[in-house]
């Protein structure tokens, strides 16, 4: 990225308000610019990368973010004791906090982001849409005004009509905001979208406004400063979301054509004009089919996806952002503004797609991001750290950029494949999946293309015959190389040895996929240590295939018929035969045995399956939020028995039986794991 041209004096220190990721994205810009940076951080974060990064480091607290990464006092002093001249605060936590930038301009520390009163008047929604229509910028029908009772919610949902979306007023990144297209989903949102936003935010002021049906959300990228300048920077897409959270982004839109994106940046650039904007932000919109596009939001600060915008233009925002809060001008007018090729973002997270994308915990036993020309990795973790209860589950946003859209998304295969995380179930599946469907290839997209393509779930990757294919060829390959290492041993090391095992064949094999067998047969070749090829028949095919994969490797590539392929081992058994291998990001057990093992695996007694029926588990850890039974009570299928809060998301339980409640084996506050009972029927 482009560094701005050099101006007045800059900060010498700089406190980051924040963790993870976007604590050491703003540290590399402010090492780049000489700036010193000093983390803060909670007690279970000490070890973490972004604290490893910065010159200094101060604890603000125990784990929970409200007495650490949101104690304004704690975080203000920490700037006094280290020196601070100014605070980052990325995304989250303090960053549309208007108490936190008045507390830090109280004791002369600059906030690099918006003053007072844009974080005042754009981090209210309700406030935010009436300064929009002022500024003469298209929005949604709905109610602007407070609503306190689910009795209120539902009188002005139907005076607006069904579908609404109901959201916190002070909420985003998803949390607070639900869809109700009845009455008793409007009360319901109306109590979970009020608790989450009170745990997220502190407030618990909602309001309701028109569900727009199947549009795009295109959001646009600003800069502006103190001396009444402000340009856009084009726009993202972020139509792939789940659950209002967005899980691919790019830049810019396969949809907008330049007058739609002119109008749009113009709008923006009057909202930000009207509240007095400077630092970076970004104004949502949706957009219909027709290109007509209504007013969302506005968010004050840095945006997780801002990376795809900052590859498309060569403009590093937090740089841009550093020089605002210091005084200076923008270096940049309108026109040297362009787009040059594509950019791509995934959101890696720590959750399971199978299970609903519920969260997932643990500690990363291994972990390497992938490299390349074209593929840039923000991330604040590393290798034997722990993914906790307490934050966020991302784990990387992973980005690609190519000279048009379709490199860009090859490039992004090709990093997901070779991205290694083990220790935590991670979302690696779905965002390949993603990346291979025909819609989002074609740039076909709606918010709500999650639900309609995957309407009961998403339930993995859906094998087809040349994926078949390709996962017998890599069990063949790993078995092959197993028994290579194991023909001599040298020092007490397995070694190649050429003239033992240069050439054999394999015949009267059978692999085995989940519940399908394959009868197969090989002749195999090595050449040299390091390289094998293989003629692999299956049925009436025959597959070349050309693998450099050697015992221990975490990723390996194979060529079959000339197509290439990278595969991982995630597990390769003590015996000969048994492996599971991660192909286009999906986890599969393979096994590899004579005919005769194959025709006694049949004899084997097959696992029992436990009976779940009568019990209640939390499909998370989490903590319990509430418990809405007691024992004795009656229960029928669809009741709500109890909600589970994990990483500051509600999660409502439901009976899936009737019955009668014989045990509650927990308690409200308390920790809950993964599949532990909380409930017992009779």
């Amino acid at each position: 990225m482009a560094s701005a041209a050099p101006k007045g004096k800059l900060f010498d220190k700089i406190l980051i308000a924040n963790r993870g990721e976007i604590a050491c994205r703003v540290i590399k810009t402010c090492k780049r610019l000489g700036i010193k940076t000093v983390a803060i951080h909670s007690d279970v974060d000490k070890d973490s990368v972004h604290v490893r990064m910065a010159d200094e480091a101060v604890c603000v607290g125990p784990a929970q973010s409200a007495q650490s990464y949101l104690n304004i006092p704690r975080i203000v002093q920490a700037c006094r004791d280290t020196g601070a001249q100014a605070v980052h605060p990325g995304y989250g936590f303090l960053s549309e906090k208007v108490e936190f930038q008045e507390a830090l301009e109280e004791h002369g520390i600059a906030f690099i982001g918006p003053k007072a009163y844009a974080l005042t008047q754009m981090g209210d929604k309700i406030a935010s849409k009436q300064m929009a229509r002022d500024a003469k910028v298209n929005t949604i029908p709905g109610f602007l005004g407070i609503l306190r009772t689910p009795e209120e919610i539902v009188r002005v949902a139907n005076e607006i009509g069904y579908p609404v979306m109901i959201k916190a007023s002070m909420g985003g990144g998803g949390k607070g905001m639900r869809v109700a297209w009845d009455d008793e989903e409007a009360k319901l949102a109306f109590r979970l979208c009020t608790q989450e936003a009170i745990s997220s935010f502190g407030s618990d002021t909602i309001f309701v406004e028109k569900f727009i049906e199947n549009p795009r959300h295109i959001e646009i990228q600003l800069l502006a400063d103190a001396h009444g300048n402000a340009i856009y920077l084009n726009e993202r897409e972020c139509s792939v979301q789940r659950r209002n959270q967005k899980v691919i982004e790019e830049a810019p839109s396969v949809f907008l054509d330049p007058e739609t994106r002119k109008a749009m940046g113009e709008q923006a650039v009057a909202l930000a004009k009207q509240v007095k904007y400077q630092s970076a932000g970004t104004c949502e919109f949706l957009v219909d089919k027709h290109r007509n596009f209504y007013f969302l939001e506005m968010n004050t600060r840095l945006q997780v996806e801002h990376p795809v915008t900052e590859e498309i233009t060569g403009v590093d925002l937090v740089e841009h952002m550093i020089r605002v809060a210091a005084g200076e001008q923008l270096a940049l007018k309108q026109s040297d503004i362009g787009i040059k090729g594509w950019a791509l973002e995934s959101r890696v997270y720590a959750e399971d797609p199978l299970r609903e994308f519920l969260p997932s915990i643990g500690r990363l036993k291994r972990y390497v991001e992938p490299t390349g020309e074209g593929v840039r990795c923000d991330s604040g973790i590393s290798e034997g750290l722990p993914i906790s209860i307490y934050y966020d589950p991302m784990i990387c946003k992973l980005i690609t950029y190519g000279k048009d859209r379709n490199e860009a998304l090859a490039k992004m295969r090709a990093a997901l494949d070779s991205y290694v995380i083990r220790g935590v179930t991670h979302n690696i599946n779905f965002l390949r999946s993603l990346c291979d469907h025909p819609r989002f290839i074609a740039g076909d997209l709606t918010t709500n293309f999650i639900p309609e393509e995957y309407p009961k779930g998403y339930k993995g990757h859906q094998l087809t015959g040349g994926d078949k294919h390709t996962l017998i060829a890599a069990a063949v390959v790993l078995f092959s190389r197993t028994i290579a290492n194991q023909v001599t041993v040298s020092g007490g090391q397995p070694s190649f040895d050429a003239a033992a095992f240069h050439k054999a064949k394999l015949n009267d094999l059978v692999v085995v996929l989940g519940e399908e067998s394959f009868p197969v047969s090989a002749s195999v070749e090595f050449a040299g240590v390091d390289k094998q090829s293989l003629v692999v028949r299956v049925a009436d095919q025959e597959l070349k295939v050309a693998s450099p994969y050697q015992k221990g490797d975490l990723t390996f590539e194979t060529v079959i018929n000339g197509e290439s392929n990278t595969l991982q081992v995630l597990q390769a058994g003590e015996g000969l035969g048994a492996y599971s291998v991660q192909f286009l990001g999906t986890s599969y057990d393979l096994a590899v045995m004579t005919s005769k093992q194959h025709k006694l695996m049949a004899h084997m007694p097959k696992k029992e399956v436990l009976d779940t029926s009568k019990l209640i588990q939390s499909p998370m850890p989490g903590a319990v939020f509430s418990i809405n039974v007691k024992v004795g009570d009656k229960v029928v299928p669809g009741q709500e028995v109890c909600v589970i809060e994990a990483m500051k998301m509600q999660n409502v339980l439901r009976s899936q039986t009737s019955g009668v409640v014989k045990a509650i084996k927990t308690q409200q506050g308390k920790t809950v794991a993964r599949d532990e009972i909380i409930i017992e029927f009779e």
